[in-house]
């Protein structure tokens, strides 16, 4: 039994969010000084243009033939100059910033691969592998997108605005007042859109989680989908959560693309007060034509970098929820780190003590209620009972994938908690009914827990898993590569390596969840016979359903709703005429 899938995640704060990118750019210093000379310097060549066009507008005069052409060619060929210079440091911008966000994007998603290895297995059996990747992926991605442009825009845009203040003010600080009136109008309206679309983005990449989530879920079980003929019913159920991804993405989309045409009207009206008052200003002689001509370039300048700064508004948004997704992943805590006094365990006997624990996966629904059990040095440990009693928890709180909520589990006589995870979980060999196999030779796969395994050790684990003929018939035998969780071979070959693994260990206890439940009947009386012999001397946890597979165990245990109701042999149990009998008389009578 697994915990309930849940989503607690609770919105960020935006500074909490820019504070975090900000440190990504801290860890490349250099370049993004080096990056912000260039906006610099890039910035005031092109800002300089207008000026120099106001000043060969007043070298033709107003009167006819009265044009000084060499005063005109020479500001002509200053403002080529300084264009051509600006249009190449922006150049060399692009490409730095281009590698500086793919620089970020790749500490990023190394952090949060990093992370994704400390967390606990609560917070995978709560979370949709689908969201998870496309944490990873999209939204790395769009936080990618934004860092190598919308960045830049933002430190350019910041960078001609207040030069074009500056010159405008220094030009005609009249006409300047009619920002007055238009900027704190563009100001208020964008925040009110902020506000307003920020959720709606939130939602978005949330949305899209959950279909990548239920996408994954559908392309793994697609032979149960085609055998129980529910592809229509899936394609029902992905049409709804389609339709809910593309709700968000346009009601998004929809606000987010309001903000920019309304800022791009104010600004606009504030070019035509500006040509109107400054007409006004020339007729009486305050300002000349070229100054004015002037004024109106760096007015467009000053609006030009609003407009776009309310056009980028829903991608810097779109930025913002998906920085939010990727960083509440890193912030998840991590597994509880081992206890200050916690020791490693070496020269492991294998006693094993579960006194009065009591556990849940949640508060509320208790699930191992009080389990007692003490399992022998070198014994087999058979566990069974019916679906949901509680046996592949007690293989995770051995394992401490998760802690008990009370009681003592023991090692050896010490409490677990005093001994540092690494050493307790090395000292199990572990196969789980699911098995994984990963894109490697077949000798990588079963070499996978040891370290310094030689070929040698290789073949005699898997000739006690009986695997090693299968091996040898393959292509290039044990060098054969398999695909990505083995999907080149049949599951029953899956689980025979994955056994061989374990096989190969030397740890003093094994466990098995349904490791044999994917083989036929013959094989598995041989696996058990050949892992008695192997694991002579260990300690031997086996969960199965197959209760002929386990008739030779040393200790049966039968777990219902939690507890322990019966506990022997078989022979003993059988005699009682319990739930074991019953159990063992439902599957062969």
């Amino acid at each position: 039994m697994k915990p309930p899938r849940t989503m607690p995640d609770k919105p960020q704060d935006r500074k909490r969010v820019l504070l975090r990118l900000g440190q990504y750019l801290s860890r490349h210093l250099g370049m993004v000084i080096t990056a912000l000379v260039l906006t610099v310097t890039s910035n005031l060549l092109a800002l300089i243009g207008p000026a120099l066009s106001g000043k060969a507008i007043d070298a033709i005069g107003s009167e006819p033939g009265g044009v000084d052409f060499s005063t005109v060619f020479y500001y002509c060929g200053l403002m080529l100059l300084f264009y051509a210079v600006s249009a190449i440091l922006s150049y060399i911008l692009s490409v730095l910033m281009i590698h500086l966000s793919q620089k970020i994007v790749y500490q990023m998603r190394q952090d949060v691969f990093d992370h994704l290895t400390e967390l606990p297995v609560r917070y995978f059996d709560s979370h949709q592998t689908g969201d998870i990747v496309s944490r990873i992926s999209y939204d790395i991605d769009t936080v990618n997108a934004s860092l190598s442009t919308d960045l830049l825009q933002i430190a350019t845009s910041a960078i001609t605005v207040g030069g074009s203040l500056v010159m405008m003010i220094l030009i005609s600080p009249e006409l300047v007042l009619v920002f007055a009136v238009t900027i704190p109008t563009s100001i208020f309206f964008t925040r009110y859109m902020v506000k307003k679309v920020r959720p709606l983005f939130r939602k978005r990449s949330m949305k899209l989680g959950e279909l990548n989530g239920f996408v994954e879920e559908i392309i793994t079980g697609q032979k149960t989908i085609k055998a129980y003929h529910q592809e229509e019913t899936m394609i029902g159920r992905f049409d709804v959560r389609n339709k809910e991804a593309v709700d968000a993405y346009y009601m998004a989309d929809y606000y987010g693309s309001m903000t920019g045409p309304s800022v791009n009207f104010i600004n606009n009206l504030s070019l035509a007060l500006i040509s109107m008052f400054g007409a006004m200003l020339f007729l009486f002689g305050h300002i000349s034509l070229g100054n004015l001509s002037s004024f109106v370039l760096y007015s467009r300048k000053f609006s030009g970098p609003i407009n776009e700064m309310a056009n980028i508004i829903s991608e810097l948004q779109s930025a913002c929820a998906a920085a939010e997704r990727v960083f509440r992943l890193i912030d998840e805590p991590p597994e509880t780190p081992d206890l200050p006094k916690a020791q490693e365990i070496s020269h492991v006997q294998g006693r094993v003590d579960l006194a009065h624990v009591k556990f849940g996966y949640d508060p509320s629904r208790v699930i191992i209620h009080d389990l007692n059990l003490i399992a022998k040095p070198g014994s087999l440990v058979a566990i069974v009972g019916p679906t949901g009693a509680g046996k592949t928890t007690i293989i995770n709180l051995l394992m401490r994938f998760y802690d008990p909520d009370s009681g003592q589990i023991r090692l050896d006589g010490r409490e677990i908690r005093q001994i540092t995870r690494k050493s307790l979980r090395l000292s199990y060999a572990m196969v789980l009914q699911d098995t994984w196999l990963f894109h490697g030779s077949v000798f990588d796969n079963i070499a996978y827990g040891k370290k310094g395994a030689t070929l040698e050790d290789v073949i005699a684990a898997a000739k006690a898993a009986h695997i090693h003929r299968y091996v040898m018939r393959l292509p290039n035998g044990y060098d054969t590569i398999l695909n990505e969780d083995g999907m080149n071979i049949s599951q029953g070959q899956k689980q025979l390596l994955t056994i061989a693994r374990a096989m190969l260990l030397d740890a003093r206890m094994l466990i098995l969840d349904e490791a044999t439940s994917n083989v036929d009947t013959r094989t598995e009386q041989q696996i058990q016979a050949a892992m008695r012999t192997l694991m002579e001397g260990k300690t031997c946890f086996v969960i199965a359903h197959r209760l002929s597979t386990i008739q030779n165990a040393d200790t049966i245990l039968v777990v219902q709703n939690g507890e322990i109701v019966e506990q022997g042999n078989h022979e003993e149990l059988m005699r009682r005429g319990g739930v074991y009998a019953n159990l063992y008389r439902s599957q062969f009578q």
